[in-house]
This record gives structure tokens, C-alpha cells and sequence, in this order.
């Protein structure tokens, strides 16, 4: 049986920093089941308190030593989490000190600023491209002049999501195209892809998890019946062999990889925001 440990994301911001890298490292191990919970805004030694309380509550629920990983500014905001006696890990830790000793200068601590509008022109990017994603998600609009990249797959394999992701995070231009029985009855391209062929990037998944996701969706219905998972993916993953277009299971893949694979395929550059 595996031990639950609880895992707690604390941030003076959205935590959204300390969620990504706590959560990429959590999964290197394997025989323990984290419970994850999120404390953003923890931006003064009274909610760093209010934090503590909790922390210690999850300590004694499990009988276990809660993990706490931090991304708050503030000093004295950190030595009262520490009063918790969770591991206490500062996702910031490992690189201010060497960053500092090479540029010569001491780092800022301003409160949220790792997620602060400081270029309006890449942010304004970023919501453009958000709204392309929306307005061509499932085929909604295809006019794929402007796109970046148009993801292909059967659907529920993980192209909206993946779209959104590519938006927020880069400012990519992402479309989507799901293909439908009668695409799937050909070994080639929809005619309206083709000419598009190199902003294409296919997305396949295992057929029986997406059949546990389509039965989530429309319960016992054809859609989402095994052996409508194994024809439909079978077929595209048929086509996207004829037409040799890149490919990635989403299976067992996180949507950071998954964008990056995409990204450099293609051989698209952005910066990250």
C-alpha cells in the first residue's frame, strides 16, 4: 500500500511557479500518494500563520510530515511557514545565490513579480493568440492562414487543451481539426488541411483511455464504445503514417511536453512568459 503524503503549493502569488516544479518533481517518485493543495497570496506573516494551521491539521490527519514547497519572497514570510515542521523546500533557493554572485547584484523581492505584466506586447500576444485558439478549436473556424500549428486527432485525444496551453504559455498560434468518421475513411488528407500540411502535428492516444474519457463524456454510448476508440484510432494513426505527419501519444504525457515536442517539430520559437 502506498503512503499518503500531503503536499502543500505556497506562494505570495498565484503559486502557479511552485505548482509546476513541485509537481514536476514529485513525479520522479513513485510508491507514495501526494495529496496536493494550493495556498496562493501568501504575501504576510499573518496568512503565512493562517498556512501553518492547515499544514499542521494535514500533518495529523495522516500521521506523516507534510511537504511544503514555497516560492514566497518575503523572509519573514518563509521562517513562519518553517514553524509548521514540514519539509520545506524554496523552489527560488538553488539559483538565487549563484545568479546573484555572477551578475554581481542582489536579486529583487517584490512581491509576484514572477508573474507580473513587464512587456504589454508579449502579453497582448498571448491574449491574441488565446482567442485564435477559441475561435478555432473543433474545427469551429477554418481559415488556418495565421496558425502556428494545426493539431489533428480523434476526438478527446487532447487537442484543446494542448491548444490552450501553447496559447497562454508562448503565444502560439494553435487550431485545432477534429477528424470525423468520414476523414477517417481515407488514407489521406482532408482537402481542407492539405495545403497547410506543414503547420500539422498529429495527436494519437491509447484507445482504451480515451474510451474512459469519451464514457465519462456520453456514458455507454457508441461514441464511446471500445471498439469505436480502437477503429477511429487505428485509422488516424494509418493516416498520419501516409501522409508522414509528426505524431505524439498523449497517453502518458503532460501537456509541457507535449508543447514542447510540438514547438520544436515544427521548429516554432517563442519566449516563455
Amino acid at each position: 500500500m502506498n503512503e499518503t503524503r500531503p503536499v502543500f503549493y505556497i506562494s505570495d502569488g498565484t503559486g502557479i511557479t511552485a505548482e509546476t516544479i513541485g509537481h514536476s518533481l514529485l513525479t520522479q517518485f513513485n510508491g507514495t500518494d501526494f495529496i496536493a493543495e494550493r495556498i496562493s497570496f501568501v504575501d504576510s506573516v499573518e496568512r503565512a500563520e493562517d498556512a501553518v494551521e492547515r499544514i499542521k491539521a494535514a500533518a495529523e490527519l495522516h500521521a506523516v510530515r507534510p511537504v511544503v514547497i514555497n516560492s514566497c519572497m518575503d523572509s519573514e514570510v518563509g521562517e513562519a511557514l518553517a514553524k509548521s515542521g514540514a519539509l520545506m523546500l524554496d523552489v527560488f533557493a538553488p539559483f538565487i545565490e549563484p545568479l546573484e554572485r555572477e551578475l554581481g547584484r542582489s536579486r529583487m523581492r517584490q512581491v509576484g513579480r514572477a508573474h507580473a505584466i513587464v512587456d504589454f506586447d508579449t502579453y497582448h500576444r498571448r491574449i491574441n493568440a488565446m482567442n485564435y485558439a477559441l475561435t478555432h478549436d473543433d474545427g469551429i473556424a477554418i481559415d488556418y492562414n495565421d496558425a502556428d500549428v494545426i493539431l489533428v486527432a480523434v476526438s478527446r485525444a487532447g487537442k484543446t487543451p494542448s491548444c490552450v496551453y501553447l496559447a497562454l504559455q508562448y503565444g502560439v498560434r494553435a487550431a485545432n481539426y477534429p477528424l470525423t468518421e468520414e476523414d477517417l475513411e481515407h488514407d489521406r488528407l482532408p482537402e481542407r488541411l492539405r495545403k497547410f500540411r506543414d503547420k500539422l502535428f498529429g495527436l494519437t492516444i491509447d484507445p482504451h483511455r480515451l474510451q474512459q474519457i469519451r464514457q465519462e463524456r456520453r456514458p455507454d454510448s457508441h461514441y464511446a464504445k471500445l471498439e469505436t476508440c480502437k477503429r477511429e484510432v487505428a485509422a488516424a494513426e494509418a493516416l498520419f503514417r501516409a501522409e508522414r505527419i509528426p505524431t505524439l501519444s498523449t497517453t502518458n504525457t503532460s501537456i509541457e511536453e507535449i508543447a514542447s515536442k510540438v514547438m520544436t517539430t515544427l521548429r516554432i520559437n517563442r519566449e516563455m512568459f
